[in-house]
């Protein structure tokens, strides 16, 4: 973790794109990601009457998307655990 010398947390300038197009083939919102690798948000105004409807029930799953995010990471690193003690098991140090 990189730490400022007054302790705050450094975090990477993490810049989300925004796109906003209107295309009926595309669901309303589409989270992706752009050519750099970086996280990337679609916004579909060929349902702007849907996504207007639905604005802050939309923002409000941020909390719940970074809890659902963070289980599968979990679970991911719990599993790397498991293979990491099991290789040790065998004799294959890590």
């Amino acid at each position: 973790m990189n730490v400022l010398p007054d302790g705050e947390d450094w975090v990477p300038n993490r810049q989300v794109e925004f796109r906003i197009v209107s295309d009926s083939e595309l669901p309303p919102i589409v989270i992706t990601m752009n050519d750099d690798d970086k996280p990337k948000v679609v916004l579909n105004t060929y349902h702007r009457i849907w996504l207007s409807i639905n604005r802050k029930l939309i923002a409000g799953t941020a909390e719940s998307l970074f809890e659902k995010i963070d289980m599968i990471l979990t679970g991911y690193l719990q599993e790397q655990r498991q293979y990491e003690q099991m290789d040790r098991d065998d004799g294959n140090e890590v």
